[in-house]
């Protein structure tokens, strides 16, 4: 793959990385506030854990063009 796609790439991969850590910062903190709560927090949990299997995606992802990347330049 051409190096200027790979880091175009690489850098969407890496906005995707941060934006998945925000996600998954506030959606600790709705499960805590819901379970703070005394509601059932089984449905905010569900979604934790898919947001965590997307952010592994991603960052699985990211570290692929990393290597590519390195592949390319080596």
């Amino acid at each position: 793959m051409d190096r200027t796609v790979l880091l175009e790439l690489l850098a969407l991969a890496e906005r995707h990385v941060v934006q998945g850590e925000r996600h998954l910062n506030r959606q600790r903190e709705i499960v805590a506030e819901t379970e703070a709560a005394g509601r059932d927090g089984a449905l905010a949990r569900e979604v934790l854990r898919t947001f965590e299997a997307t952010q592994a995606t991603c960052v699985a992802d990211r570290d692929r063009l990393l290597r590519e990347l390195e592949q390319a330049s080596g």
